[in-house]
């Protein structure tokens, strides 16, 4: 326990900070489930309401935010409320720090203002996309956040214009993907993930991600018909009214937000049983389009299996039997000669 003595603007006011170390669930991102844990109880939410401002902590009234809106507090004090209003955009004041990384030649923390677009982080901070590919999607908010296309490149990133495009702020996470990404395979890894991490308390995030996630894995094995699409339409929006807390509500984001900007890879697989990318392994066709192909022997070199043959300046092509369908010719190629 850190014991401060300070004397807080001179009111006499005196205060104790105890630092307590959660257990690692993504569910205590949600403010009454972490108040759960730090009484020692397991990370579920509470039934709203009584909000934390009312009962809280032990039923105390609680102030309960995020780390990153707290260390803004310091600041806005300091040099006023007016400086920190200058920064940003009419509701959605400040900066805002990214994590930045996926497909893009600088990763890293990055901290803009409100506001700035899509385009001015992947390009002008990040470097752009690696290896000449072209950008395909941006991943805001972390795993229930929502994938932002090429034709929202230039959406101002804040609340409000990230909400109406399908997406979120979230904890700051900002992945980009090149064109070497299938979606409905992106969407099963987001789920994946939240499906793990659901407490279990609420029957629509316990059982709806459960079966959200079963279609999505049908869809990228081949079994899928056209009918699960709607399926898993529904059932995703459904989950997103009845579930308890912020992560069930938000657990279909990246599945929706998929679902919208990139249907046509979701029928590809329903009915044409193909992935365009070659990342789902069970639908993967991976061919040399003898046009595009200038022999210079780069996706030959990268193959980890020796499937590619040529020579020289022979234009190249698979060997199917040796072929692992691993995506490494895909992603090497720089005249996108390889689909």
């Amino acid at each position: 326990m850190d014991y401060l003595e300070k004397i807080y603007f001179g009111s006499g006011f005196d205060f104790d900070i105890e630092i307590r170390l959660g257990a690692g669930a993504f569910v205590c991102g949600e403010e009454t489930a972490l108040l759960e844990s730090i009484e020692g109880k397991r990370g579920q939410p509470r039934v709203k309401p009584p909000y934390p401002a009312e009962a809280g902590l032990w039923g105390k009234p609680t102030l309960i935010n995020n780390v990153e809106t707290y260390a803004n507090i310091a600041q806005i004090i300091l040099k006023g409320a007016d400086w920190f209003s200058s920064i940003g955009t009419e509701k959605s004041k400040g900066t805002k720090v990214f994590a930045l990384g996926g497909n893009v030649n600088n990763i890293g923390l990055v901290e803009v203002p409100m506001g700035t677009t899509l385009r001015e982080i992947v390009y002008d901070i990040g470097g752009g996309i690696p290896n000449g590919r072209d950008f395909k999607a941006a991943q805001t908010g972390g795993p229930s956040g929502g994938c932002i296309p090429k034709q929202h490149l230039d959406t101002p990133i804040d609340y409000e214009s990230l909400k109406e495009i399908g997406s979120m702020m979230g904890s700051g996470g900002l992945i980009v993907m090149d064109d070497t990404k299938c979606m409905v395979s992106l969407a099963k890894f987001y789920l994946e993930f939240t499906v793990s991490e659901s407490c279990g308390k609420c029957t629509p995030c316990r059982i709806g991600t459960k079966r959200m996630l079963e279609i999505l894995e049908k869809l990228c094995n081949g079994e899928a018909e056209e009918i699960d699409i709607y399926r898993l339409e529904t059932l995703a929006k459904n989950i997103q009214k009845a579930s308890i807390c912020g992560l069930g509500q938000s657990a279909p984001n990246p599945v929706l937000s998929t679902l919208n900007y990139f249907r046509e890879e979701f029928k590809e697989h329903a009915i044409d049983k193909a992935c365009r990318t070659a990342e789902c392994k069970a639908l993967a066709k991976i061919g040399i389009d003898e046009e595009k192909c200038k022999g210079c022997g780069l996706c030959q070199k990268h193959c980890p299996v020796n499937a590619i043959k040529g020579e020289g300046r022979e234009k190249r092509r698979i060997d199917e039997s040796l072929c692992i369908k691993c995506g490494t010719c895909i992603a090497t190629c720089p005249f996108h000669a390889i689909n």
